[in-house]
């Protein structure tokens, strides 16, 4: 998927929310651990729930990596899901991987070829020769880890980088801006970050942004958008908990639609204000 069409299914959907399939066992419904694979009874309910509302769903692995082969089975089961029956929508594998030589392609091949996401999260740190496995992929997405949502994200991200006069999350989005295309990477910026936001898009106007930190984090959805939105939209806003655990009953499913409908409805008016 190219960015072209995932602003194509934007403007279907009058929506650029993802939903973050953080599953956690602990937190779902308790009726639902009398199915053979709860988390996977879980999570396809919540995705036939919010389909409608949604462009993108995000899995965050470390969930399932805690719950050894059944959860790694869980997420095929989920990726599967969403391939076959919402092959329009985009798919994140929030891994956050990185590392050099064949440990990073052999990453790449089991999210990107083997799992068949769309995209995956991957750090920085490690610098181009750790990324660039990722970026083989026809059709596939880098999502760099720039600025984000969380507290200690002032511990390393705004110092100050050398004799450029940048911070350092800015220095990693400049870098990195040159090694692939606005078709193949985009950037995790935290919604907790509205000010630095609108400077991140004027350094990067074409590429896509994932954010995250909306809601339980304390970010504002309007705010973000005037910040972030560029020609093509351009944002992916995530939101999990919210969502996911929006009713711990039997009606979880009809609770996590009633918020991501909330949501779509707050992103239709503002892509309408931006004329998109």
């Amino acid at each position: 998927m190219n960015s072209a069409q995932l602003f194509d299914q934007i403007r279907k959907k009058k929506s650029f929310l993802c939903v973050g399939l953080d599953t956690d066992p602990a937190k779902i419904p308790p009726h639902l651990h009398d199915e053979a694979d709860p988390v996977f009874s879980f999570n396809k309910a919540i995705i036939e729930a919010t389909a409608a509302y949604a462009v993108a769903y995000k899995p965050n692995i470390a969930f399932y990596e805690a719950m050894g082969s059944k959860g790694w089975t869980a997420l095929e089961k989920t990726i599967h899901f969403l391939k076959s029956k919402y092959p329009e929508v985009f798919t994140i594998a929030d891994a956050k991987r990185g590392d050099i030589g064949n440990t990073s392609a052999a990453y790449a091949r089991a999210f990107l070829q083997q799992l068949d996401f769309d995209a995956i999260t991957v750090a920085p740190y490690m610098g181009e020769d750790s990324v660039k496995p990722f970026l083989g992929f026809a059709d596939k997405w880098v999502i760099l880890l720039a600025l984000t949502s969380n507290s200690g994200s002032k511990d390393f991200q705004y110092l100050d980088a050398g004799s450029s006069g940048k911070k350092l999350y800015e220095s990693v989005i400049l870098t990195s801006s040159k090694w692939a295309s606005h078709d193949q990477l985009m950037y995790v910026v935290g919604a907790t970050h509205p000010d630095e936001l609108a400077g991140i898009r004027r350094m990067i106007p074409d590429h896509f942004l994932l954010i995250p930190g909306i809601g339980a984090q304390g970010g504002d959805l309007a705010r973000v958008a005037a910040a972030g939105m560029s020609a093509q939209c351009g944002i992916l806003v995530n939101s999990s908990r919210g969502i996911l655990y929006a009713s711990s009953g039997t009606d979880f499913a009809l609770r996590a639609a009633e918020e991501a409908l909330e949501l779509q409805s707050q992103m239709a008016q503002l892509l309408r204000a931006a004329k998109l």
